[in-house]
């Protein structure tokens, strides 16, 4: 695409005020879906990730990997199992479940950073006991499936006060030496909260929340959170967006200053919802 200079100078003007508000501010991504999989989606978040990284902003990346976990099943001739959305997680997925996640995709991720110019560590919950968690409680028995009980911060502070970007995987432990498979999108809001970072990104496979799931001109660009409620009851958080919902109201009631689903299906589109005044999918505050 071709822009005249002009035009991007007006680009990065329009940047510079929403550069210096986020100086020295924490800001949380959940990265997963679509644009974990597409090599030309995956550059641009790199590339967000460090730009926002080199202007001064504290990112933290919190990262899934189901498709990855999936393929590794599959090769071991273990079939995946999903209760209620949740992946089942016995002992052996759980061993699977932590070699992909805390392995292959955290240094993936870690060395694609590097490679666009930044500076980042890999992380899991494991290390300084940054995530903990016990057994999820609920009438199915899904195995080794965690809710955080507590987020220590400290590693993550240690690693960004070295000028690293952390890049996170939600494992967690238990008090008993277990090891927990935690949903990505819950621990990035807890970790969001404690960090008391002044965003959470989650990005996702569609535009943000609809109104009506089948038109994708429905969005709704701004929820406070105390309408959650009507908006369940009416149908329109539904399915999938139920929880991811539940996870952005848990951060902004945590202390988050704003909450944001945005469709990374788009280039940039980190950039495009921090740097620009039309912002991009559902903000919730």
């Amino acid at each position: 695409m071709n822009i005249s200079t002009t035009e991007r100078a007006r680009v990065l003007v329009q940047a510079l005020p929403y550069i210096q508000r986020y100086a020295g501010k924490t800001i949380v991504v959940k990265y997963g879906g679509n644009a974990m999989l597409d090599d030309e989606l995956k550059s641009a978040v790199m590339s967000d990730i460090v730009l926002m990284s080199i202007v001064g902003i504290n990112v933290v990346l919190v990262h899934g990997g189901g498709p990855e976990i999936n393929a590794m099943l599959k090769k071991t001739g273990k079939e995946s199992r999903f209760v209620n959305g949740l992946r089942y997680t016995d002992e052996e997925t759980m061993d699977i479940v932590q070699m992909v996640l805390c392995g292959k995709v955290n240094k993936d991720l870690v060395q694609l950073l590097e490679m666009h110019g930044g500076r980042a560590m890999g992380l899991c919950g494991l290390d300084g006991g940054m995530l903990r968690a016990q057994k999820l409680s609920g009438p199915d028995d899904i195995g080794l499936v965690g809710e955080i009980s507590s987020v220590n911060p400290q590693p993550i502070g240690d690693v960004i006060g070295k000028g690293y970007i952390p890049v996170i995987a939600t494992v967690a432990g238990g008090e008993n030496g277990e090891t927990y498979n935690v949903n990505a999108d819950i621990a990035a809001a807890r970790i969001a909260a404690e960090m008391h970072a002044t965003k959470l990104v989650l990005m996702t496979d569609i535009r943000g929340l609809l109104r009506d799931k089948n038109d994708e001109n429905s969005l709704i660009s701004v929820v406070n959170a105390s309408e959650v409620p009507k908006l369940r009851r009416d149908g329109i958080i539904s399915g999938g967006m139920i929880p991811k919902m539940d996870c952005c109201v848990d951060a902004v009631q945590r202390g988050v200053n704003r909450a944001h689903i945005i469709d990374g299906r788009i280039p940039h589109s980190i950039l495009i919802e921090a740097f620009t005044d039309e912002g991009i999918g559902t903000m919730i505050y």
